[in-house]
Parts: C-alpha cells; sequence; structure tokens
C-alpha cells in the first residue's frame, strides 16, 4: 500500500532496506534467508507518529520509554518523536538550555529503544535565550522544535516570530501550539473564580475561538517570515479554516489532527465520574460533533496532512485521580496516552467507515510526516527506504481495551472502542519487532534518527 496506489506485488528486503518490489519475486525464494507470507494481509509502511510526549527513565521507572516503544510497535508504528517537556523531569540546566536539553534527552535515550525515534526540542520562555540556539540544534539533527502560545513557560509573540524565520533560515521548522493566552487565562480564572473547579470545566475555559485566533496569528506570522510551519493537535473548524485559508495563499503550513478528535466528541464531559472526565482532560480539549466530521472533511481534502498521538503517558491513578481529591482542573496534567492506538483508531474509524480510503490512510500516518519531518528514509514502501513494514488484518474485529495494551499508562480514552483490522506484524529496517501479535525485538535497536531539515 503506498500513498498513490496499490497493488498485489513481493518486496525483497536486504541490509535493512527494500531492494525491490516487483509482481513475483518467488525466485529470489530459494537465496533469501526468510520468506515471510503476508497472504490476506495488507503490507503498510511502518507509521511514522510525529507528536509524542514519551518520558526517558527514570531510577523509579527505569523501563517506562522503553516500554511506550514496545507498545508504539504493538500498534504499527516504527518511528516516533519525541518532546522534551518542560516541568517532565528535566534538569535545570535543561530547562534553561536547549542546547543541554538536547544532550540530557540523547544521554537519558540511548539503548533504550525497541524501535527507531528523533527529537523535537521544546522550546520554554523560561530558557535564557534559545532563540540563539535554534541553528546549533538543527545543525546536531534537530530540525523541529516546538513553541507553546499557553502555559506558563509560552513563548511570547515576538520570541515566536523569531524563532519561525530562524528555524526555516536553517531549513527547520517550528510546531506550534496554538491557543491564545489572553482569553483563555482570563476564561480560567473566571471559571475558578465562579468555583467551577471539576475537570469539565476544563473545555469550558478554551473555546473553540480561542484556538481559532491563536491559528490566524501564527500563520501571519508564518507568511511574513516566510516560514514553514506545523499546526499540532488542530481540534477545531475554526482553527481549520485559518489553516485552509494559508494553503490556499500557497504558504507553507501544515496542520495534524489527534485520533481522540476523530473518535470522540465532548460528550465525554458529561459523564458524572470526575476520574473519567479528567482522563480526557486534553488541550485543546475535546470539540463537539461538528467539529469531529469537519476534521474528517479536512482530511479527506487535504487541508490536514498529518494524524499523530500526543500521547501523554500519564497514570490516571495518579495524575488524573487529583479530579477525585477536588484539585482544580488547572493543576491536572493536560493529555491522554494513545502511542499504540494510532493505527487502529484511524484505520477503525476511517478506512472501516468508509471516512477515507487506505491510500489516504498511509499518505498521513507515514508518507507526509515522514516527508515534513525530514525522515527521509521512512514513510514509504519505496525501493532505497527503510524496509519498515506493518502486516496488517483488515478483516479483523477487536475492542480496545487498557487491559490488553502495552503503554505505561494505566487506562486508555478509547476503552471499549469497537474497530476492524489489527496489526499482525511489524518490522523495522527489515528485521521483525512483533511477530504474529507477540514482541520478539530488543532494547537497544532502535537507533535515534538524525535529521536534515524540514518543512519540505
Amino acid at each position: 500500500m503506498t500513498a498513490t496506489g496499490s497493488r498485489r506485488a513481493d518486496v525483497a528486503i536486504e541490509g535493512g532496506r527494500i531492494r525491490t518490489i516487483a509482481d513475483d519475486l518467488s525466485a529470489l525464494d530459494e537465496s533469501a534467508r526468510q520468506v515471510v507470507d503476508a497472504s490476506g494481509l495488507l503490507v503498510l509502511p511502518g507509521v511514522v507518529d510525529v507528536h509524542t510526549h514519551t518520558r526517558v527513565a527514570t531510577d523509579a521507572e527505569p523501563d517506562r520509554f522503553f516500554q511506550d516503544s514496545v507498545a508504539a510497535a504493538y500498534g504499527g508504528t516504527t518511528t516516533f518523536l519525541a518532546f522534551n517537556n518542560p516541568g517532565t523531569g528535566s534538569s535545570a540546566a535543561a530547562e534553561r538550555s536547549l542546547l543541554a536539553g538536547l544532550r540530557e534527552w540523547r544521554s537519558a535515550t540511548a539503548s533504550d529503544c525497541a524501535i527507531d525515534y528523533a527529537l523535537s526540542l521544546a522550546i520554554s520562555g523560561r530558557m535564557d535565550d534559545p532563540i540563539a540556539e535554534l541553528p546549533a540544534m538543527v545543525d546536531q539533527g534537530v530540525p523541529t522544535a516546538k513553541a507553546f502560545m499557553v502555559f506558563d513557560f509560552r513563548l511570547d509573540d515576538v520570541r515566536l516570530f523569531e524563532a519561525m524565520a530562524v528555524l526555516a533560515a536553517r531549513g527547520g521548522m517550528l510546531q506550534v501550539h496554538c491557543e491564545d493566552p489572553v482569553l483563555i487565562d482570563a476564561a480560567v480564572s473566571a471559571e475558578l473564580a465562579a468555583g467551577h473547579t471539576g475537570p469539565r470545566f476544563h473545555a469550558a475555559s478554551r473555546p473553540a475561538y480561542a484556538e481559532g485566533v491563536a491559528t490566524a496569528r501564527a500563520v501571519a506570522f508564518a507568511r511574513a517570515t516566510d516560514a514553514p510551519i506545523h499546526i499540532v493537535h488542530l481540534s477545531s473548524a475554526d482553527a481549520l479554516r485559518h489553516v485552509r485559508d494559508a494553503r490556499a495563499l500557497g504558504l507553507r503550513v501544515s496542520a495534524e489532527t489527534c485520533p481522540h478528535y476523530l473518535a470522540l466528541t465532548d460528550e465525554r464531559y458529561d459523564v458524572n465520574d470526575p476520574l473519567e472526565v479528567a482522563k480526557v482532560l486534553i488541550s485543546p480539549p475535546l470539540r463537539p460533533p461538528a467539529d469531529r466530521d469537519a476534521l474528517w472533511d479536512g482530511l479527506a481534502v487535504g487541508d490536514l496532512v498529518v494524524i499523530a498521538t500526543d500521547h501523554v503517558p500519564d497514570r490516571a491513578v495518579v495524575e488524573k485521580a487529583k479530579a477525585t481529591r477536588g484539585v482544580p482542573f488547572d493543576r491536572i496534567s493536560n493529555g491522554a496516552p494513545g502511542i499504540e492506538t494510532l493505527l487502529a483508531v484511524a484505520y477503525g474509524e476511517g478506512v472501516a467507515r468508509g471516512r477515507m480510503t487506505v491510500e489516504r490512510l498511509v499518505d498521513v500516518l507515514a508518507t507526509t510526516p515522514a516527508r515534513r519531518f525530514g525522515l527521509a528514509r521512512k514513510g514509504a514502501l519505496e525501493v532505497g527506504r527503510d524496509a519498515d513494514l506493518v502486516l496488517f488484518d483488515p478483516t479483523a474485529h477487536r475492542t480496545i481495551r487498557a487491559a490488553d495494551l502495552h503503554h505505561t499508562s494505566d487506562y486508555t480514552p478509547y476503552e471499549g472502542l469497537a474497530v476492524e483490522g489489527a496489526v499482525r506484524s511489524v518490522f523495522v529496517r527489515g528485521r521483525a519487532v512483533i511477530r504474529d501479535g507477540v514482541f520478539v525485538g530488543d532494547r537497544g535497536f532502535g537507533q535515534f534518527v538524525e535529521r536534515d531539515g524540514a518543512g519540505g
């Protein structure tokens, strides 16, 4: 399966890369060290998840980075990008310097991953001079960084503008979390002042128009600097409108949405159990069904070009349970796990429901994210590319259950969701990592991918 078409064919792999794709390679069977029968299965390129908040190992949790990489493999992801988010265990030096954060993160993840991975550095407004460090960051194989327009570590507009320009000049690309800080801070303060502290009021404090306003401003900055930018976790029709207008003007603006915005709606905030509401406390929040439908339309026509998870591996029993103890919504971690369920939800809610073709699925999960983020050897079944393959059974039926997943979280926001299709086997650079639903890979097999540019 490719982004431009599909056919029945054989794939020959040598030296970790795709050597040949042809209608019949049976003549190679005698010389091949291994022959894998994929009859009845879809052969997909490995999923490239460009938005995760996987956490590095600690003394208390030495396996958490490795475990989430294994979970990704189970879900058909063969390469992921991680962020080193502020406040998630970084040293004081890393909180002040992009390059210190890069060194620390590389050291902490070395020989700790089951699949291939890369890094996008998070730019914090608390850093001493992150803009000055951006060229060196790109030179060290990290051409993408993420800036937040909200939260107490956000970049102000002047530095956001500068970051876009500097990265563009060095062949890099800025990822932007678009929510307007003035509107959101005022709304959060108003909800708390009214005594609305429960997790359901998190969504009320983050209206779609606040996302739309910020997206419009980010697009304007990109237009002024002639910079490529990538809007992360777009959730609303309001924000999508500005991306559509930008692309119509020929601006180098791309946007992703997430599986939770495609499968879930704000009805999840109407239940009486604060823990269940807190499990989908996400920024931006889940939106009404009309927004969900607009996102599917955006994927179909090409206004949205990537689906990524925004995976946050919090444990409900630790973090989300704060809601049951009366902790206000603004002091509970945002986000939900999804690194293992990306392909399952996208295929089940998209292809199986007739909302997109398999070819479009390949494009938004593998080919475009690889191209846009500078992963030149990933994302497509083409001769010379890394042999990252997923054998996928489109006839399978399953129900997503947290008990069946392998990520470091203790819950999934998709609990009970029935989906069609299932991953059977996964290969990274030609080596089996998942075989017939069983992990057969090794810790440390995954390679850190240094990228040469982004935004293409």
